[in-house]
């Protein structure tokens, strides 16, 4: 896989969730591409809810922007829909 900045990560690298916190990459788009690649994998399947926001900020040690805004981006490609009150779910497949 090659990243925004031209260098190549793995995909088992996405699956551990890894961010680079000194990298060139925002960290709300590492996010993403880590929660996109499990969403492609199947660890977050189709109509089931992705981990909460709290949950995303505990695992990958980040702000709570910065969760949300990979979340945005997410939702803006369409790879997730957010229902009030219920949470973030994966779209079912077009």
């Amino acid at each position: 896989m090659v990243c925004h900045d031209g260098s190549r990560k793995t995909v088992t690298t996405y699956l551990q969730g890894v961010i680079d916190p000194e990298g060139p990459e925002p960290l709300y788009l590492q996010l993403a591409a880590v929660l996109r690649e499990r969403i492609r994998t199947g660890v977050y399947p189709p109509n089931r809810p992705v981990p909460s926001i709290t949950s995303l900020q505990q695992e990958f040690e980040l702000a709570r922007g910065t969760v949300i805004h990979a979340i945005e981006v997410l939702r803006d490609e369409g790879a997730v829909r957010t229902v009030q009150g219920r949470g973030t779910f994966v779209a079912p497949p077009t």
